[in-house]
């Protein structure tokens, strides 16, 4: 039987275990690898599983290991999904692109101009969902060298909070502080964390839980781990049921 695993650090919490048993009938394992150093994890990986989704801080550490890229990993330069590649080596993937562009899809809405908060592997996904989407697309973050590296306009926290974007996609850890005045207020806003997210009372045009990311990110990753469809309204109702 295939083994799967979350590899990132924290992983404590993850619905990635409850979902995949939804989705296939418990008919798969999957594991959560907590661990604070990239290497110990991907050691782990080649022990013992056959595929892995990534998550923070390692989706680019994964990114620079695996053999091939498909062409949403390759453009966002960020990996969160590392299978097999069929020649002896590793093949990564970016499912979070389907996350960010599936979450903003079933709103029904349209959006214009992006803000997105953060640099790391999930605001990378972000920008390219958002593209995708038709989007003008700014960057804000801690950094903004590493803001810049992202390929879009780069602005200061300061800055972003004069502008007026009709979306908001935030990556930002949600134990992190929250930057000041940031122009939530007009805009939606879908945020990447949903464990322990930050934003889900901020007052805004509508507010996305994480957890629509999160699933339909999993479908996509699934499909790919196991080449079957996963049942999607079972994965739905699990999200659901955690009312995140």
């Amino acid at each position: 039987m295939r083994r799967f695993a979350l590899i990132g650090h924290p992983v404590a919490g993850s619905l990635n275990p409850s979902l995949i048993a939804v989705a296939y009938k418990g008919r798969y394992t999957y594991d959560l690898l907590d661990f604070e150093n990239f290497e110990d994890a991907w050691q782990a990986f080649l022990d013992g599983y056959y595929g892995i989704n990534v998550t923070a801080p390692f989706k680019q550490d994964a990114f620079a290991k695996v053999d091939s890229l498909s062409a949403r990993a390759l453009s966002t330069g960020a990996v969160n999904l590392v299978v097999p590649d069929g020649k002896g080596g590793f093949a990564g993937y970016n499912t979070d692109v389907d996350g960010v562009v599936l979450a903003l899809e079933e709103t029904g809405l349209r959006f214009h101009e992006a803000l997105v908060v953060g640099t790391g592997g999930a605001a990378r996904a972000a920008v390219y969902a958002a593209r995708h989407l038709g989007c003008n697309v700014t960057v804000t973050g801690r950094s903004l060298e590493k803001a810049e590296a992202l390929g879009c306009p780069a602005v200061s926290f300061e800055e972003a909070a004069r502008l007026r974007p009709d979306l908001v996609i935030y990556t930002l850890p949600g134990r992190a502080p929250i930057p000041e005045g940031l122009p939530f207020a007009g805009s939606v806003v879908l945020e990447a964390e949903y464990r322990n997210p930050a934003l889900s009372a901020v007052r805004c045009r509508k507010y996305i839980s994480g957890n629509r990311w999160l699933l339909h990110q999993a479908v996509a990753a699934y499909r790919i781990f196991t080449g079957e469809e996963p049942d999607f309204d079972a994965m739905n109702a699990q999200i659901l049921k955690k009312k995140l």
